[in-house]
């Protein structure tokens, strides 16, 4: 059940913004983690395309970072992006990715979580509560990405790879254009809940419609444009056949769960972007917007 905003508003005033913020984050990124059946994705079913993660490594590294979601709320409050602070946020969110690792073993569970959230994060510190509005947020979260970071390291990465490959912006520029597949999981979210879909249901269609749009890396990376257009096609077709709702449309999630095993691929950055849709519900209750 959904939390009502009065009862939001009164936690956030006895709780403090940043740790409400924080809060909030860690909470969307468990939500994400439960969420089931996520198709090649860790949860409560299995591994999903995974060798190096289970359901309790993902949850214990969502609860590890509650810390590093707080330092960037703090940081922001108040604050107009600026060189400075975008500058400080990379750097609390990189101490937030060394944490991550060490709580993991050095599996790289959410660095993608850490940059998208740590932007919404920061965004929404530093406006006030009465504009937690979805689009305020991720415009200001725009105008933060957009800034460059003197200190960003020069190693390469997964994402980093794929992008220069394929000629992809990846999370940096869903980030840059003010989030548009978050826009569009919400979108998706609330229209399953205005037509009767219970609240799992509405947000494994949430997944699913970013999923069938989304240049992931992490699809990339693996498996390149046809991997890619493969996985975008399969999203979509269980959206056309009714979703899970539906048995035709259940049984096209089964054949999209098999194929992304067998080739490997992880929708990761779609998992990513759908605790953000689910952050920016929350906060829509904050102002009786939920």
């Amino acid at each position: 059940m959904r939390t009502s905003s009065l009862h939001v508003v009164t936690a956030i005033h006895s709780f403090g913004t940043a740790e409400y913020l924080s809060q909030t984050v860690v909470d969307s990124l468990l939500e994400e983690c439960d969420l089931t059946p996520k198709p090649g994705l860790v949860d409560a079913r299995g591994a999903g395309s995974h060798q190096d993660m289970d359901l309790e490594l993902l949850r214990r590294s969502a609860k590890t970072l509650r810390l590093t979601f707080i330092e960037i709320a703090r940081r922001a409050i108040g604050e107009e992006p600026s060189l400075s602070l975008r500058e400080d946020l990379g750097e609390i969110g990189r101490r937030g990715e060394r944490r991550m690792m060490a709580a993991t073993g050095g599996t790289n569970t959410h660095r993608g979580a850490i940059w998208t959230l740590g932007l919404l994060t920061a965004s929404a510190a530093s406006l006030s509560q009465e504009h937690w509005l979805t689009h305020s947020i991720c415009d200001r979260a725009s105008e933060i990405a957009r800034l460059p970071d003197r200190h960003v390291p020069n190693d390469v990465n997964n994402g980093t790879l794929a992008c220069r490959l394929y000629g992809v912006t990846g999370a940096r520029g869903e980030a840059q254009e003010g989030f548009p597949h978050v826009q569009l999981g919400l979108v998706r979210l609330n229209h399953g809940r205005k037509s009767g879909e219970n609240e799992r249901v509405a947000r494994i269609h949430a997944l699913l419609a970013i999923m069938a749009h989304l240049g992931d890396t992490c699809i990339l990376h693996r498996g390149g444009f046809q991997g890619l257009e493969r996985t975008k096609q399969g999203a979509q077709q269980v959206l056309n056949d009714g979703g899970i709702s539906n048995p035709i449309g259940m049984q096209s999630l089964a054949r999209l769960d098999r194929m992304l095993r067998l080739m490997n691929l992880s929708p990761g950055g779609s998992a990513d972007l759908l605790a953000a849709v689910l952050m920016l519900d929350r906060l829509a209750t904050v102002n009786g917007r939920g």
